[in-house]
């Protein structure tokens, strides 16, 4: 059996584990068992020195909790991002079969919701030209990572 995670490397891994954990639909991944936060993992296996002591910051890791989705881990480095984003996520909302108003309204809504959570907009791509229907919001999340929401 193989198992896998996703893992993104971020300058401010908690804060992409709360940006990202409700549109996902996932929550924060509970810490291994036999300690009682990842704060107390990450103290048993990491030089205190290099450690806030806020265990606020280690909450770094996100799950689907029906555990059909992958594990997502931000794992912590020094750097912001500089470059485009080489893999991104597509958060599909929309039925596509719907009437194009009906598809615009319920993206929308998404990329309000996500800009209450602190992404933004980049660029929206519209086509209809006669049904070839594709409504998509390009955005970027919370450190600038590019996302779609269709």
């Amino acid at each position: 059996m193989v198992t896998w995670q996703r893992t993104i490397d971020s300058n401010d891994p908690a804060r992409m584990a709360r940006f990202w954990a409700p549109p996902l639909g996932y929550v924060p991944e509970p810490p291994p068992s036999g300690f009682d936060s990842w704060l107390a993992y990450y103290q048993s296996a990491v030089p205190e020195e290099n450690l806030s002591g806020n265990p606020d910051d280690y909450i770094d890791r996100i799950i689907d909790p029906h555990g059909e989705g992958p594990k997502i881990w931000f794992q912590p480095v020094p750097e912001k991002k500089t470059v485009k984003t080489r893999f991104h996520f597509d958060i599909y909302v929309a039925d596509h079969t719907a009437s194009m108003d009906e598809i615009v309204a319920t993206v929308d809504a998404k990329v309000a919701e996500l800009v209450s959570l602190g992404a933004t907009v980049a660029h929206v791509n519209r086509v209809d030209t006669e049904t070839l229907q594709r409504y998509a919001v390009m955005m970027r999340d919370a450190v600038g990572n590019e996302f779609c929401v269709a």
